[in-house]
């Protein structure tokens, strides 16, 4: 017999019923958004199988491309949803009309457009924002865990541009202020844009401090005669002024050819080998760094019905080993170190319930 002030029945029920509303509560989804212009399909929709293939909990991708490319993603993405890992949506490029022209033609076409997120996805709280030309050899899941080690005053993290002062180009040619010592790339930003949203902006164009929809015009029309990486530099400057607001995350975490063109120096990825693979300089498509192409061309031609381990590492690590005439083949080993522990903790993931 159960103690007077002890329920039986009732209780189970009650507890079976909290259950099954804790299980119903929708799983957290992580937002990733890409803005792809011109004859950046392919390598968007392989980026976004990357994501994919690795990731635990489900994706929401936040798509913002040109009018004539949309198809083409909808149909794509659309015979994906077997996997029942991620949903999208599609959006056009736009800027401030006030603006637009001057926007677009900035950098790279379309590029710019990642500069306005915070302002146009007004009902996502943080997202991970990646170029094209991002390869994730682990899950998305934990980049994005880096949110909960923000402090107080943090609202964005990148990587830093260089590792290595003797090669870097911001402390060696830049004509405006950037972050530390050898500035910020931008191909990775993970952002709480909440916070973004909410911060007035210490600035060089004024005592008042700005907000972000405010800021960035101004910022282009004073720099806009000193600036070679477009966007990347008017956020380079924004975090100069705001350095407090910037977490930033190690190498492996946008791992690019100038750390290894010249000889390997990305410490963390020595150790752990290299987390994201970001194919800048158009590395994926010739024969400049072909150790980058074949982790590319690997996860391109691989479907996610295949055995990893047989069909995309065993291949890729036989196409790497053709590469060690080159200063990042020679340490190709890091190009598959985690990406082949993320296969194998795949294979041991239960089924996600979705």
């Amino acid at each position: 017999m159960l103690p007077s002030d002890v329920c039986g029945m009732t209780c189970f029920w009650e507890a079976t019923l909290r259950y099954n509303l804790l299980k119903a509560q929708p799983v957290e989804k992580m937002h990733l958004a890409v803005v792809a212009c011109g004859e950046r399909l392919e390598e968007t929709i392989t980026m976004l199988k990357s994501a994919v293939i690795f990731s635990i909990k489900p994706l929401q991708f936040h798509i913002f491309a040109e009018d004539q490319l949309h198809q083409s993603f909808r149909d794509i993405l659309d015979s994906w949803t077997f996997l029942q890992k991620f949903n999208f949506t599609l959006y056009p490029i736009t800027f401030p009309p006030e603006n637009a022209a001057e926007w677009k033609k900035l950098f790279k076409p379309c590029a710019s457009q990642r500069l306005f997120l915070p302002l146009i996805l007004k009902e996502v709280d943080s997202l991970l924002y990646v170029d094209t030309d991002i390869l994730f050899l682990r899950p998305v899941d934990d980049i994005w865990s880096f949110l909960k080690e923000f402090n107080s005053t943090q609202i964005a993290a990148m990587a830093p541009e260089h590792e290595e002062p003797r090669i870097g180009w911001y402390n060696r040619f830049a004509r405006h202020p950037y972050y530390g010592k050898t500035g910020i790339n931008s191909g990775v930003m993970l952002m709480n844009m909440t916070r973004m949203r909410r911060k007035y902006f210490k600035n060089d164009m004024t005592t008042a401090r700005l907000q972000w929809g405010d800021i960035l015009m101004p910022l282009l029309k004073k720099y806009k005669l000193n600036i070679t990486w477009g966007d990347q530099d008017l956020l380079n400057i924004m975090f100069f002024h705001n350095p407090e607001s910037l977490f930033v995350f190690p190498c492996q975490w946008n791992y690019r050819p100038d750390h290894c063109i010249y000889g390997s120096n990305c410490q963390e990825a020595e150790e752990e080998g290299i987390f994201i693979l970001h194919g800048n300089r158009g590395v994926y498509h010739d024969d400049k760094q072909p150790a980058f192409r074949a982790v590319y061309e690997a996860l391109r031609n691989c479907s996610f019905e295949d055995d990893k381990i047989h069909s995309l590492l065993h291949p890729l690590e036989l196409e790497l080993q053709k590469t060690v005439h080159t200063y990042c083949g020679r340490i190709y080993k890091l190009f598959i170190k985690q990406l082949t522990k993320s296969i194998k903790d795949s294979y041991g993931r239960p089924p996600r319930e979705r």
